[in-house]
């Protein structure tokens, strides 16, 4: 990195340098609406060095003992934790979101996940079996598909997705693809990968359910439903967007959730207090308030947030990219607002009266990422997870993660899973050999 007076300028990492470009894109300060850094605007041909670095630094990573392995990992990690607080505010500069969500949130997970991956290495096992009758041996070994850690293990390029994306993903060179993103970018992805069989992992969108039966508890049920539906900003894949409420506690849950979503404070990201920060962009903000004119249009009320509250800022933020958490209700299982992923501090809050028809109604999207479930009927909870269309069901709870279990989704929330066992599998190759003696 470079700075250029006040003005931050990033450079791409190829082959364990930094290396400028030549152009360059402005990057915003979700807060302020202010440039506050330039970006590189890359294209095939920092692509060709990035994987020409790769491939030159594949032979020696690779063979490296899964103790060597493990032990960088672990460095890494602990150079994330070192500069936790440098990281966190780079962070929510860029994100827009709270410093507060970044500093005991996102850098702690990442240096988690270093250290979890760096443990779980050690202790992969192979298959083996014999055939005494024909007098072979057989046993399986696992092949790494990429790169890791040294100069060009890591290359990172910026740019757009049109240019730097779409020269990644069609080089021939590039044998897998780990994306997170939207489902159209992912059919993109798909087309360009196909004509060399990459390997594909898609983690994408989601409108995700919450079922909340009248045996909730909504002591707990109305909080954490509030963040479920408006954590950064909506901003996070998981976060719920679709409330189905069982018609006896419909009303009751309803007056208890506005109130409490009026409480949840959109600040400057770093404002300790504030629960939310700023959108991502201000075409992304745009997007995102057309759901809520759409959704008025419709005939839907708007009980809270958008239009309807008054947002207060510093003068300094008032061209950032701000929103008031947004409840609807009165809104068709038909509407837009109830079908696409919105991505925003939105949620649409809907009575239902039996199991059978939340359950279809739940499942009536082309999504199936995640969903929770409120009830104190055991039975019921069972009964209900095992019938959602999601790769996650969280039940009486919402977003505990376990890095031993497989993450993703179904249906156009995407392809693939994360976790030990699935990661593994994914970014390695597995070869049988057999040995005649």
């Amino acid at each position: 990195m470079a700075a250029s007076r006040a003005l931050l300028t990033l450079e791409n990492f190829i082959g364990g340098k930094f290396l400028p470009c030549n152009s360059y894109l402005d990057s915003y300060d979700p807060s302020t609406g202010e440039v506050y850094c330039r970006v590189p605007d890359s294209g095939k041909e920092e692509i060709e060095a990035a994987v020409e670095a790769a491939r030159a630094a594949f032979p020696g990573w690779s063979s490296r003992s899964p103790q060597e392995r493990s032990q960088v990992l672990h460095q890494l990690a602990d150079l994330l934790e070192q500069s936790l607080e440098e990281l966190a505010q780079a962070e929510s500069k860029d994100q827009g979101k709270t410093i507060t969500l970044a500093r005991t949130m996102d850098i702690p997970r990442s240096v988690q996940n270093f250290r979890f991956f760096a443990s779980s290495i050690l202790h992969h096992t192979s298959e083996c079996t014999q055939m005494d009758h024909l007098g072979c041996l057989h046993y399986t070994v696992r092949a790494p598909v990429g790169i890791g850690v040294p100069a060009g293990v890591v290359n990172i390029v910026f740019g757009t997705g049109p240019r730097v994306g779409e020269a990644l993903v069609s080089h021939p060179e590039v044998p897998l693809i780990s994306f997170t993103g939207s489902q159209p970018t992912a059919e993109r992805i798909t087309q360009l990968s196909a004509p060399h069989c990459k390997k594909l992992s898609l983690e994408l969108g989601g409108k995700n359910p919450a079922l909340i039966f009248e045996d909730a508890n909504l002591e707990e049920c109305v909080p954490t439903t509030v963040r479920s539906s408006f954590a950064n900003q909506g901003e996070i894949c998981l976060c719920t967007s679709r409330i189905f409420v069982q018609k006896s506690i419909y009303n009751e849950f309803l007056k208890r959730f506005v109130e409490a979503t009026r409480m949840w404070k959109v600040g400057i990201p770093s404002d300790p207090s504030a629960n939310m920060g700023a959108l991502i962009s201000k075409a992304h903000l745009e997007k995102v308030r057309s759901y809520i004119k759409r959704a008025r249009m419709e005939g839907a009320q708007i009980l809270c947030g958008e239009g309807v509250d008054k947002l207060n800022l510093p003068p300094r933020n008032q061209t950032g990219y701000f929103m008031l958490p947004t409840v609807i209700t009165d809104i068709k299982d038909e509407s837009c607002c109830m079908k696409e992923e919105i991505f925003g501090p939105v949620t649409c809050v809907v009575p239902f009266d039996s199991e059978e028809e939340v359950i279809q109604r739940a499942n009536s999207v082309k999504y199936g990422l995640a969903a929770t479930v409120w009830s104190s009927n055991v039975g019921r909870v069972h009964r209900v997870a095992k019938r959602l269309q999601a790769g996650l069901v969280w039940t009486n709870c919402w977003l505990i993660r376990e890095l031993n279990l497989p993450f993703g989704g179904m249906k156009s929330s995407g392809v693939g899973r994360e976790g030990v066992k699935d990661s593994y599998e994914f970014f390695t190759e597995i070869k049988t050999i057999t040995v005649k003696h």
